[in-house]
């Protein structure tokens, strides 16, 4: 498996893991790499991605209730929506993931850990933020993973 899949494997199971606990990110990712370790690459990848969609849950979560507002935040299953954060924080707001590959990398997080719906349902909710957005998913080379992200969907 690639590093960066399972440094995102790595990350959706720490945030998972702070939806039901008062833990620190950096304390369940560390619990997570004595587990199951990344090369230094990956595991440099999934702390500063894993920091960044953390401290940024609240605002995220607002970003998938304007893609998805048939479906309250609180009513989507919980890894569907850990899933969407670290989707929706790659494809808006971090510049070195392709906006194609942050889907495609969703959809098959979805396929592995979801329920049957959850990969449709991903891909739904995304591909709605990217047809929102336009091209403004594509225009995000200035933005790296420690900008403040801010809501790219609009009414």
């Amino acid at each position: 498996m690639k590093a960066r899949r399972q440094a995102r494997i790595t990350v959706l199971q720490c945030l998972y893991e702070l939806d039901y606990t008062d833990h620190a990110f950096e304390t369940a990712l560390e619990n997570r790499l004595a587990a199951q370790p990344l090369s230094a690459n990956g595991r440099a990848f999934a702390n500063a991605l894993g920091r960044a969609v953390a401290d940024r849950r609240q605002k995220l979560d607002g970003i998938a209730a304007q893609a998805a507002p048939e479906w309250p935040i609180d009513q989507i299953a919980p890894l569907d929506r850990n899933i969407l954060r670290l989707a929706i924080y790659e494809l808006l707001f971090y510049a070195d993931t392709p906006a194609k590959v942050a889907i495609n990398e969703a959809v098959e997080l979805a396929k592995l850990f979801g329920s049957d719906s959850s990969p449709r349902f991903i891909n739904g909710v995304l591909g709605s933020l990217v047809s929102k957005n336009g091209d403004r998913t594509s225009q995000r080379s200035a933005q790296t993973v420690s900008s403040e992200p801010q809501a790219l969907v609009t009414g």
